[in-house]
C-alpha cells in the first residue's frame, strides 16, 4: 500500500511539475508577444479627387500653349505660384535664362512649393509645366503649337491636386512640389543631334531640370518622383531603365503600391529602355534618387501617337488615369 501511495505521489508531483512548466511557458510566450515589435499601423490615406485634377489640367490648357516667352506661359506660371501659396506652400521661384538649339533665348522659371517645412525627411514631386513650341510630329500641321494637355499639364494637374490634399491633411514627411520649366524645346524630329550643345548643357531638352539640379542651393530630399504624361486614356507606366538604375527601391515601392491598391493595369511591372527625361539630371547632378512615371505605349514606344501633335488636347485626358497616378503617389508619401 505504501508503495502505491508513494508511486501515486510521484505521479501527482510529476504531473504538477509538467502543468507548472506549461503555464510558465505560456506566460513566456505571452511576454514574447507583448514585447515584440508592433506591426506598422494602417495609415489613413486621403482620397485623390480626379475631377479636381482634371479641372487643374483644363485650367492650364485654357491659358493656351505654355510656350516660354509667351503671354500664356507667363500667366500660367503666375497661376501655379498663386495655387501653391493658396494651399499653404512656401514658394521659391528660380528665374534664369537659357538658349535653345535654334537660337532662341528663353526667360524661364522653376517653381517650387514646400509643405510641412519643419520635417527633416523630404520627398520631391516634380513635373514640367511648359509646352512644346511646335507640333513637329503632326502629319498635317507640324508648325502649329499643341495644347500640351498630357505633355505637361497632366503631371502639373496631378501635383496641384496633391498640394490641395496635403494642405488639408499633411503627411508626416515634408513634401516639395517642383515645376520644371523649359523641358520641351528640344530639337525637332528631323534635326535631332545636329546642333552641338554648349559645355554647360548635357542636352537641348530638360533645360529647367538641368539648371535646377546644378543650382539647387543646398536642397536635399530622401527621393523624388517625376510625373510626365500621366493623364491619357489607357496609359501604361512601365519600369523605366534610368529609374531602375538610380532608384530601384523607390521604383519597386511605387509600382508595388500601385498594384496593392488596384492599379496594376496602369503600372506594368516590366522593364523598358531609358528615356532622357528630367529625372536623369536630378539623379546625375542633384544626386537625389528619382523615378519617372511616364507613359509608355506598347505599340509605338514611349509617349503615344498624340505626342508632339495637335492630338495632345483635352480629348485624350482621362480622369481614371489621373486617379490611378495621383492615388498611388498619395499612398506612397503617406506611408513614409
Amino acid at each position: 500500500m505504501m508503495m502505491r501511495k508513494f508511486d501515486n505521489l510521484i505521479i501527482r508531483t510529476s504531473f504538477l511539475a509538467v502543468l507548472i512548466a506549461l503555464v510558465l511557458l505560456g506566460c513566456s510566450d505571452q511576454k514574447k508577444e507583448t514585447t515584440s515589435v508592433p506591426a506598422k499601423p494602417l495609415v489613413n490615406v486621403p482620397d485623390f479627387n480626379a475631377d479636381s485634377a482634371y479641372a487643374f489640367v483644363q485650367k492650364q490648357v485654357d491659358f493656351g500653349p505654355r510656350v516660354p516667352n509667351t503671354a500664356a506661359h507667363g500667366f500660367a506660371g503666375d497661376y501655379l505660384i498663386s495655387q501653391l501659396e493658396a494651399y499653404g506652400g512656401k514658394v521659391k521661384v528660380q528665374s534664369f535664362e537659357e538658349s535653345t538649339y535654334d537660337g532662341e533665348k528663353l526667360s524661364l522659371r522653376n517653381i517650387m512649393g514646400q509643405f510641412n517645412t519643419s520635417a527633416k525627411k523630404r520627398i520631391l514631386l516634380a513635373a514640367h509645366w511648359d509646352t512644346r513650341p511646335f507640333a513637329d510630329k503632326d502629319p498635317v500641321s507640324p508648325e502649329d503649337t499643341p495644347d500640351g494637355a498630357n505633355d505637361g499639364a497632366s503631371g502639373v494637374g496631378v501635383l496641384l491636386e496633391i498640394a490641395r490634399v496635403i494642405s488639408q491633411e499633411s503627411p508626416e514627411v515634408g513634401i516639395d512640389i517642383l515645376f520644371f520649366d523649359g523641358e520641351d524645346w528640344g530639337e525637332k524630329n528631323d534635326e535631332m543631334n545636329t546642333v552641338a550643345t554648349p559645355n554647360h548643357l548635357d542636352s537641348w531638352w530638360a533645360l529647367g531640370s538641368q539648371y535646377w539640379s546644378k543650382n539647387k542651393e543646398g536642397y536635399s530630399a530622401y527621393y523624388g518622383i517625376l510625373l510626365d504624361m500621366v493623364g491619357a486614356k489607357g496609359s501604361e507606366f512601365h519600369l523605366e531603365e534610368y529609374s531602375n538604375k538610380f532608384a530601384p527601391k523607390i521604383l519597386k515601392n511605387v509600382w508595388t503600391t500601385a498594384s496593392e491598391i488596384g492599379y496594376s493595369n496602369y503600372f506594368i511591372y516590366e522593364p523598358k529602355p531609358g528615356i532622357n527625361d528630367d529625372h536623369v539630371y536630378v539623379n546625375v547632378h542633384a544626386k537625389i534618387p528619382m523615378v519617372d512615371i511616364v507613359h509608355y505605349d506598347p505599340v509605338v514606344g514611349y509617349f503615344g501617337d498624340y505626342h508632339h501633335t495637335l492630338k495632345d488636347n483635352m480629348e485624350i485626358i482621362d480622369r481614371r488615369t489621373l486617379k490611378a497616378v495621383g492615388q498611388t503617389v498619395l499612398h506612397v508619401i503617406y506611408n513614409e
